[in-house]
This record gives C-alpha cells, sequence and structure tokens, in this order.
C-alpha cells in the first residue's frame, strides 16, 4: 500500500487535492468533528479538563474557540484528549484498507504528532496566500486569532516545503489540478513498481 500524506498550510486546499487521487482518504478534520458530535466521553474528558468552559454535549466549537482565546495553553489540553482518539480511527482507517494500493491522508499536524511513515510520499500543496485568505473568509468558523494561533502550532511551512518528495502548485482550475493529480499518481505508482 502507498501512503499519501497531503501537507500544507490552513486553506491550501489539501482536502480537495486529497478527493483528487480518488482513493480512500482519512480526514483529521472530519474525524475531529465526529469526534465532537458524538464521543460523550471524549466530551467528559474535555469538561474534566476544562469544566468552567466545557459544558454541553455535542461539544460546540465556539466553546473550544474560547478556551484557546481565554488562555493558551488549553490548546494543549484540548489536543491531549483529542489526538490519541484521531490516532486510533486512523488505525482502524488503516486496517480497514489494507488491501488498496493507496491511500491519502489529509492530516493537518501529520509530522508535528508523528503519524507519519518512513515511506510516506509526502506531498507539500503550495497557494497563493490571496487564493488562501478568500478560501478561508468563505468559512462558516472564519476566526482571525484561532488562525493565528493554529498556524504557530504547525511546523513552519518551510520546513514541511523541505520534506515533501512533491510539491504541487494549487493555484489552477479544478479541471488543471485534476489532471495534475492524475499525472502524478500515476508516477509514484510507477516510481514504486520500478523499485
Amino acid at each position: 500500500m502507498i501512503r499519501i500524506a497531503v501537507m500544507g498550510g490552513i486553506g491550501s486546499g489539501k482536502s480537495f487535492i486529497a478527493k483528487l487521487f480518488k482513493y480512500p482518504v482519512f480526514n483529521a478534520d472530519e474525524e475531529v468533528k465526529l469526534i465532537y458530535k458524538k464521543d460523550r466521553k471524549c466530551f467528559i474528558s474535555l469538561k474534566k479538563k476544562l469544566p468552567k468552559l466545557i459544558k454541553s454535549f455535542p461539544v460546540k466549537k465556539s466553546d473550544l474557540i474560547k478556551a484557546i482565546n481565554s488562555d493558551k495553553r488549553n490548546l494543549a489540553k484540548i489536543s491531549s484528549v483529542v489526538h490519541p482518539l484521531v490516532r486510533k480511527k486512523m488505525e482502524i482507517f488503516l486496517k480497514k484498507n489494507k488491501t488498496r494500493k493507496m491511500i491519502v491522508l489529509d492530516i493537518p499536524l501529520l509530522i508535528e504528532n508523528k503519524l507519519n511513515n518512513k515511506g510516506d510520499v509526502l506531498i507539500f500543496i503550495n497557494t497563493r496566500k490571496s487564493k488562501v485568505v478568500s478560501r478561508l473568509k468563505k468559512r462558516k468558523n472564519y476566526n482571525v486569532n484561532i488562525l493565528k494561533e493554529l498556524k504557530k502550532n504547525q511546523y513552519t511551512l518551510l520546513k514541511k516545503r523541505k520534506l515533501a518528495n512533491y510539491i504541487i502548485d494549487n493555484n489552477h482550475s479544478p479541471n488543471i489540478m485534476r489532471l495534475k493529480i492524475h499525472k502524478l499518481k500515476h508516477k509514484i505508482f510507477n516510481e514504486r513498481n520500478s523499485s
């Protein structure tokens, strides 16, 4: 199985690119949303760590944002509860798809949380800043402060770029991006098969 890991800054289009591979995708952000919505144990753990800030189930994104804005250390507390759950979900996903030729990991903090393997194909998505900002402003939960906090928490993009096996320029129309990913996918299969 070839593991593709998409990397890039917030709003660079990782999820869009991940889907273009047309193979199973593990999307960490979507999993986190489901955990907040459906996992009562997660809620109980968060309530224990942040009793004054986390009050209701399902966990509200607005409560989490308030918690992080009120004290920067709360991000680490939230992560200590949520990251192990995401890791478990990823293990289930990998087991379920172990016979597939390829899978795609769309995990914002993949490198920081050491979720990558030595043989992973790392793809960095490069996107113009103006494009990123316009994408982010379209999001429901657009919040400048939380974005600043998350940006600080991510490995500097320069480091990720250096680690990447491939760099994809995501500044074109969806049709051009589809073609680019189609070509890249075949290139990766050919390289793996020849080695």
